[in-house]
């Protein structure tokens, strides 16, 4: 009996932590793509502005800069960093050509404001959704971890003088691994976060 007891112990306090886990949440900028479930992958987004140099830059440069921030000197004192660098370089320049040709012949992943959690995904978008909308979305975690899942739209509602939209969002098909994947990356940039502060005020 004392054991069965203490195993339904163990069982409610691992399903209370898993519940923690799975709610907490981080303010971030990730590399995002995001549609209409059922919108073709290559189709153009209504409402979302052109590509700039900037948004490209910003897309091309974030996974290095995310590396470097997660290595430290470790990265900065390689070889290899300037190589990634140049394809940094050369990725920009094909990219910034190709979008001054035909600005709808590539899309990108682009930098975006969310929430994050492990629920669920909230995030800034120009282009507004409706409740129960399903969303195919695309994000990568840094330095370089890509997440592919469905959300289903909660909650829209219009920005306070600025345009756009906050689209709030649960997931409804996340695989166990990518789930695993965005729980470790709230959890480091909390930490990293934590001990940041720290430090500054040390």
């Amino acid at each position: 009996m004392q054991t069965a007891n203490h195993t339904q112990s163990l069982h409610e306090a691992s399903t209370a932590t898993d519940e923690r886990r799975e709610w907490i949440r981080v303010d971030d900028h990730l590399l995002m793509e995001f549609r209409l479930a059922n919108e073709a992958p290559d189709a153009p987004q209504p409402g979302t502005p052109p590509l700039t140099d900037d948004m490209i830059a910003a897309a091309v440069g974030k996974p290095t800069a995310d590396l470097l921030a997660k290595s430290g000197d470790a990265l900065a004192d390689s070889p290899l960093l300037p190589w990634i660098m140049k394809v940094d370089w050369l990725m920009e320049v094909l990219l910034r050509g190709m979008a001054h040709i035909k600005p709808d012949s590539i899309s990108i992943a682009r930098v975006t404001e969310v929430n994050i959690s492990g629920g669920g995904i909230s995030f800034i978008s120009p282009r507004s959704f409706k409740e129960a909308d399903l969303l195919s979305l695309k994000m990568i975690l840094p330095p370089f971890t890509p997440v592919h899942t469905t959300a289903k739209v909660i909650r829209t509602s219009p920005l306070s003088g600025t345009p756009g939209h906050l689209i709030a969002t649960q997931y409804v098909d996340l695989t166990p691994d990518d789930h695993e994947h965005i729980i470790r990356h709230i959890i480091q940039t909390q930490a990293e976060r934590l001990r940041a502060r720290r430090q500054n005020n040390a």
